[in-house]
């Protein structure tokens, strides 16, 4: 089955948080067609948005048209070695991993399974988190918001610490020294507020240098949390190692910005990492994240969800062993 076109779109997709006003997120949406018409699609939200696009309709539909559907190792071969001339990070790995799930998608379709069950077929079901801490929130519309989910059944939240006190996208900014200390007062708020039988996660969104994740670390020690994810400035190996030495709170990485294996392997052999968290969205598709699941099953180290986009990630999840926790926004 080959291979007949590739196209992108940027769209608009509605969004909202609750108690904020709507606020529509741009994705890039990528649709296969194989022969005998079946298509496969992939969609996910990104910095570099149009520049994914524009590669994607004018340089890889032009090389990979004709491929092998089932083949995806040849594809994303062909893509490496023809378009990324040594930069296969941001543009050219975003849309390599948009292509993977795509393709995925259509050997799903015409072997009438699931993706999961053709990665392994591990888990049937999956625990779930929610994401819902947005750094904009004050803190007593963090605390309202927290105490609607519990009542809806939520057990396992996360919340955005690290942030600039005008984050962008609710989540990222360059964090002031108040900014943390304000963060430490919240987390322990919101401890206090939902009290100790709720799983509670925060997330800096590699926004912080690594003193300020450190102070974090130790202003919120008591307040029981599963892990501290991405807490370090470019979720730097070396730096997130020597956090750990210096914390009790398990920590998290591997999730949007990690673009290929080399890069997620340094958390393994750093032993910067409590949690791997492999997204398919940029580590490669399944074809790499299955790999990185491996990786991650090696070193005995196990996998949650990071960095959002369940109706993707989740199959990776369902697929193999080691798979943990999906996040939900």
């Amino acid at each position: 089955m080959r291979i007949e076109k590739v196209n992108c779109w940027v769209l608009r997709l509605p969004f909202s948080y609750p108690l904020m006003p709507e606020s529509p997120v741009l994705v890039d949406f990528v649709e296969i067609e194989a022969a005998g018409g079946l298509q496969g699609h992939a969609m996910s939200a990104y910095p570099l948005r149009w520049a994914i696009k524009e590669f994607i309709t004018r340089e890889v539909a032009p090389a990979i048209v004709g491929m092998d559907v089932f083949r995806t190792e040849e594809v994303r071969e062909k893509m490496f070695w023809q378009l990324s001339n040594k930069y296969f990070a941001a543009t050219w790995s975003c849309a390599a991993s948009l292509i993977d799930i795509a393709l995925w998608d259509i050997k799903g379709k015409a072997l009438n399974q699931p993706v999961w069950k053709l990665l392994g077929g591990a888990h049937e079901r999956l625990p779930v988190y929610i994401t819902f801490g947005l750094g904009t929130y004050t803190q007593e519309q963090l605390i309202e918001v927290a105490k609607i989910l519990i009542a809806d059944g939520q057990n396992s939240l996360k919340m955005v610490v690290g942030a600039s006190a005008k984050p962008v996208d609710d989540i990222y900014g360059k964090p002031t020294d108040a900014d943390i200390l304000n963060d430490i007062r919240r987390v322990r708020a919101l401890r206090e507020a939902i009290g100790p039988d709720v799983e509670l996660m925060i997330d800096a969104n590699k926004n912080c240098t690594y003193v300020q994740a450190l102070r974090i670390a130790k202003g919120v020690e008591s307040c029981d949390l599963t892990w501290f994810e991405d807490p370090v400035l470019l979720a730097d190996p070396r730096a997130m190692a020597h956090l750990r030495r210096q914390t009790t709170i398990p920590l998290a990485a591997g999730s949007t910005g990690t673009s290929d294996l080399i890069n997620f392997r340094e958390y393994l052999i750093q032993e910067a990492v409590d949690y791997a968290q492999p997204n398919v969205r940029d580590i490669g598709g399944y074809t790499n994240g299955v790999k990185a699941a491996a990786l991650a099953q090696a070193f005995g180290v196990p996998l949650s969800m990071g960095g959002n986009w369940p109706h993707i990630n989740m199959h990776l999840h369902g697929g193999v062993a080691n798979g943990g926790r999906v996040e939900f926004h």
